[in-house]
């Protein structure tokens, strides 16, 4: 079922962070409550930056590694 997105998150200390979810508001609130992702507690409020298309959960899954591999060789 093509439900999934992959978004992109600013936090508070200006990084950015990728995710993969079905329901985008509710992850959003959970990041934004401290109790959404290790990497965004203590760095909310969270502000979307950037969503994808709608897609299956191993396209959203694919997708999410490309965009850690890419953020890995660009250290």
């Amino acid at each position: 079922m093509k439900n999934w997105i992959v978004y992109l998150v600013r936090c508070t200390d200006g990084t950015l962070c990728c995710g993969v979810t079905n329901d985008l508001s509710k992850r959003i609130k959970a990041h934004n409550s401290g109790k959404g992702a290790v990497y965004t507690r203590g760095r909310f409020p969270v502000h979307l930056e950037a969503k994808s298309r709608t897609m299956t959960r191993s396209e959203a899954l694919r997708l999410e590694i490309l965009k850690w591999i890419t953020k890995e060789k660009l250290l």
